[in-house]
C-alpha cells in the first residue's frame, strides 16, 4: 500500500442551479451550487477524489488554498499517512504560515477538507472498500436491507410557487417519504402560510422540520418561531449566526417549553466549537458537515462528543456530494457509536447526482449503503468538463448571454 502520492489537481467546478432557484434559501437568495474538486495521482494509477462545497463566487479562492497545501501532500506515500493519521491531520492544520489563515476555519479549512477527502477515498479504493466499511470493517443487517433514515429539503426551498410546492410534496408522498424540511426566515406571514400548507399536503403524522439559515437575531428568531410552533417543527434549524453559541441556548431554553429543537453546526467552524455547543446545551441536533469540517478526522472526533452528551446527529447535505460523503460518516455512526435510530435523520436533496460515478442510492427514503470501493467523492469527467469554471461549455454560454 505504497502508492505513492505524485500529484495533486484541482478543478473549480459550478453548476447554475440559480437560474431555477434550486437550493434558495432566506439567507443565500441565488446559490450556483458548486464543488473545489480535488484529484491525487499515486505512481501505481490508483487515484484519490475529494471536494469541498461552495456556492459559486469564491471557489477560485478555495482553490488557491488547496494549492497552498498541496506540498504538504504531494511526494508522500499512502502508508505514510495512514500509520500516523493525526499526525498527518495536523501537519495540515498546524503549518507554520498557513494556520495564521484560520486556524481550521474558513477558507484554508475547507480546503483542509477537500484534501482530506481525496485522502480518505484513495485509502478506501486502495483497500477495496467503500469508506462506511473502511471505518467499520463489519456489517450490520439492519442497514443493508433497510438502510438509514432521510429527511427531503427539495420540496420547500424558499424561491419555489405554492403549485411547485404541493406537486413535490405530493410526489415525495407518493415514493415513501415521511420527513420534510422547509426553508423560512424571509416573511413571517409568508412562512406561516407556506408551512400551514405543507404542514396539510404532509399530514399530521409526517414530520417537519424548518430552516431559517442564520436570518435572525435571537429575539427575533424566538418570537418568529414561536408563531410557527402551530405546524408543531421538529426543529429550528440555524436559527441565528452560527458562532453565536450562547445566543443558540438562549433559543434552546425559550424554545424547549413549545416543543421545538434547535438543530445547527453545518457552518460550524471545528470540533472545539461544535464541544461548547453541546456543553452549553445549545442544540439538540448535532448537523455535521462532510465538507466543512476536517474530512472524516474531525468528523468523528464530533460524533464521539455527540454521542457522549446523548444528542442524535442528522447530518447537513445536499449541495454537490456532500449526500453522496455524508451517507458514508452516518453508517459509521450508527454500527460503532450511536447504535441507535431514534431522532436520528439524514439530509437529502435531489439534485446533480448524476454527475458523481458512484452517487447516493435513495429507497423508501433511506440512504442505502454504498458498494463501490472509497469515499462517493469521484465526479464523471464529462460533468466535470462541461461545468468547470469559466472554461467549461455550461458558463461560456452563460457569459456570453
Amino acid at each position: 500500500m505504497l502508492h505513492k502520492i505524485i500529484n495533486l489537481t484541482v478543478r473549480d467546478v459550478r453548476f447554475p442551479t440559480s437560474l431555477e432557484q434550486h437550493g434558495s434559501d432566506a439567507m443565500h437568495t441565488d446559490p450556483d451550487y458548486s464543488a473545489a474538486y480535488v484529484v491525487l495521482d499515486t505512481d501505481c494509477g490508483l487515484k484519490g477524489f475529494g471536494l469541498t462545497f461552495t456556492l459559486g463566487k469564491g471557489t477560485e479562492i478555495v482553490l488557491c488554498a488547496v494549492k497552498a497545501l498541496a506540498e504538504l501532500v504531494v511526494g508522500k506515500s499512502l502508508q505514510e499517512i495512514v500509520s500516523n493519521f493525526r499526525g498527518f491531520y495536523r501537519l495540515l492544520t498546524s503549518d507554520g504560515q498557513l494556520r495564521w489563515l484560520g486556524p481550521e476555519k474558513g477558507v484554508i479549512h475547507l480546503a483542509t477538507a477537500a484534501v482530506l477527502n481525496a485522502v480518505w477515498d484513495l485509502w478506501a479504493r486502495a483497500e477495496g472498500k467503500p469508506l462506511w466499511k473502511l471505518l467499520v470493517d463489519m456489517v450490520k443487517d439492519q442497514m443493508l436491507k433497510e438502510g438509514y433514515p432521510a429527511y427531503t429539503t427539495s420540496c420547500a426551498w424558499l424561491g419555489y410557487s405554492d403549485q411547485q410546492l404541493k406537486q413535490l410534496c405530493s410526489d415525495a408522498l407518493k415514493s415513501g417519504w415521511t420527513r420534510f424540511k422547509v426553508k423560512v426566515g424571509a416573511d413571517l406571514e409568508d412562512d406561516i402560510r407556506r408551512c400551514c400548507l405543507i404542514r396539510q399536503m404532509i399530514g399530521p403524522s409526517s414530520t417537519l422540520m424548518i430552516d431559517a439559515n442564520q436570518r435572525w437575531d435571537v429575539a427575533e428568531a424566538i418570537s418568529w418561531v414561536s408563531r410557527l410552533a402551530e405546524v408543531k417543527p421538529l426543529w429550528i434549524e440555524e436559527p441565528t449566526s452560527p458562532d453565536d453559541i450562547l445566543g443558540h441556548a438562549a433559543i434552546s431554553k425559550a424554545l424547549a417549553p413549545l416543543g421545538i429543537g434547535v438543530a445547527t453546526g453545518e457552518q460550524c467552524h471545528n470540533r472545539v466549537m461544535f464541544k461548547q455547543f453541546l456543553q452549553a446545551s445549545a442544540l439538540q441536533f448535532v448537523q455535521i458537515d462532510s465538507c466543512r469540517l476536517g474530512s472524516v478526522n474531525e468528523n468523528l472526533a464530533v460524533l464521539l462528543m455527540a454521542h457522549k452528551f446523548q444528542v442524535p446527529v442528522c447530518p447537513h447535505a445536499g449541495g454537490v456530494g456532500l449526500c453522496e460523503l455524508v451517507q458514508h460518516l452516518i453508517l459509521f455512526d450508527y454500527i460503532c457509536v450511536s447504535a441507535d435510530l431514534r431522532n436520528r435523520m439524514c439530509e437529502y436533496v435531489d439534485h446533480l447526482h448524476e454527475h458523481f460515478t458512484s452517487p447516493a442510492v435513495i429507497q423508501d427514503a433511506h440512504y442505502m449503503p454504498p458498494k463501490d470501493p472509497g469515499y462517493s467523492c469521484e465526479m464523471l469527467e464529462a460533468s466535470v468538463n462541461r461545468h468547470e469554471y469559466p472554461e467549461g461549455d455550461i458558463w461560456k454560454l452563460e457569459i456570453n448571454k
